[in-house]
């Protein structure tokens, strides 16, 4: 089953976030077109199997890494970038955040 062009357009962003940066579920979705689908996105990132896709880097908007199947590798894969996590919580979420400039 080939991916729709909304997943297409997903995974083409989140390729482009930076290492040592994080976008939102939220923010890929607005960037793919489609402001209120970040629960489509989770789904598309959880189902990601892709190691050149670093799907690690989309979290929740309020800072959490989110629904990740193994956070402890989200967490290793983030502390291998200089991104340190507390708790549940991405210490300088807000510094972190990417936002792709058009």
């Amino acid at each position: 089953m080939s991916p729709t062009s909304f997943t297409r357009r997903v995974l083409t962003i989140v390729r482009q976030i930076p290492h040592g940066r994080v976008a939102t579920y939220a923010d890929v979705a607005a960037m793919a077109g489609r402001p209120a689908a970040s629960r489509a996105v989770g789904n598309i990132m959880k189902g990601c199997r892709d190691p050149n896709i670093p799907c690690h880097r989309v979290v929740r908007s309020n800072g959490q890494l989110g629904g990740y199947s193994e956070t402890l590798v989200k967490q290793g894969l983030l502390k291998a970038e200089g991104i340190s996590v507390i708790g549940p919580r991405l210490r300088h979420f807000t510094r972190l955040r990417w936002q792709r400039n058009w």
